[in-house]
C-alpha cells in the first residue's frame, strides 16, 4: 500500500525541493500570520510557482475573511484551500463556492465525541484532515503543535471523502500511526523542524523515507 505525504508550512525553496525530490505528494503553505510557519502572499506566490508538476499545493487558512482569502488566492497559484480554524460547515461551503476551489477541512480531535460533527463537513468539503485538538489553558496554535491524539479513535472508521492524518507525526511513529488509523495520507509540520518555522531538507528526507518504508 502506498502512503502519500504532505509537508506543511514550507517557507524555503530548498525545503520545497527536498519535498519534491523525496516523494511528497502535497506541499502546504501557511497563511496564518500568528504561526511561525506563515508566509506572506509574495513569498507564497514565489514558492507556489516553483512547485513541480505532480506535486499539489495547499494554502492553509484559519477562519479567514474574504479579504484575507482574496489577498492570497488572487496571487498565489494553489490547488486546494485548507481550513484549520472553527469554520462551520456553512462557511466551508461558502468558501468552496466563492472561490471555485477544492477545500480540505481540519477536524480537531481529543475524544471520540469530536467526531460527531464530521458528517456535516463530509457533505461540503472535498477532503478531511484529522489533527490533534490544541491543549486547553495554554497558548497554542490551531495546529502544528507537535501533539498526537489517541489514534484508536479513528481505528476501523471510514468516511465518504478522502482524508489525511496529522498531529505529532514523526519518522519514528508514522508506521504505528498508519497501522492504527488506516490513514493513506499523512501530514507533517513540526517534527521536521530544527526550531519553530525552520524545516531542514535532511529532516524532510528522513520523514519521507520513513513514509516510503511504511508503504513497502
Amino acid at each position: 500500500m502506498s502512503i502519500d505525504a504532505k509537508i506543511c508550512g514550507i517557507r524555503a525553496p530548498e525545503v520545497l525541493e527536498a519535498a519534491a525530490k523525496h516523494g511528497a505528494r502535497w506541499v502546504g503553505f501557511n497563511f496564518y500570520p500568528p504561526s511561525p510557519r506563515s508566509v506572506a502572499p509574495d513569498l507564497g506566490a514565489e514558492l507556489a510557482r516553483m512547485v513541480p508538476t505532480g506535486l499539489r499545493s495547499v494554502g492553509l487558512f484559519v477562519d479567514p475573511t474574504e479579504d484575507e482569502l482574496g489577498a492570497v488566492l488572487g496571487r498565489v497559484p494553489l490547488d486546494m484551500i485548507q481550513l484549520h480554524g472553527a469554520e462551520t460547515p456553512a462557511r466551508v461551503a461558502e468558501i468552496r463556492g466563492r472561490w471555485s476551489m477544492p477545500v480540505m477541512k481540519a477536524i480537531k480531535i481529543a475524544t471520540v465525541e469530536d467526531l460527531d460533527g464530521v458528517a456535516a463537513y463530509e457533505a461540503v468539503a472535498d477532503r478531511l484532515l484529522f489533527d490533534a485538538k490544541p491543549p486547553k489553558g495554554v497558548a497554542a496554535l490551531p495546529g502544528g503543535n507537535g501533539l498526537a491524539f489517541d489514534w484508536s479513535i479513528l481505528s476501523g472508521r471510514t468516511w465518504s471523502k478522502p482524508w489525511m492524518l496529522a498531529g505529532g507525526l514523526t519518522e519514528a511513529n508514522v508506521a504505528e500511526a498508519v497501522a492504527r488509523t488506516g490513514a493513506t495520507t499523512v501530514d507533517v509540520a513540526s517534527s521536521i523542524e530544527e526550531r519553530p518555522g525552520h524545516k531542514t531538507p535532511e529532516r524532510v528526507e528522513h520523514f519521507l523515507a520513513a513514509v516510503r518504508a511504511v508503504g513497502r
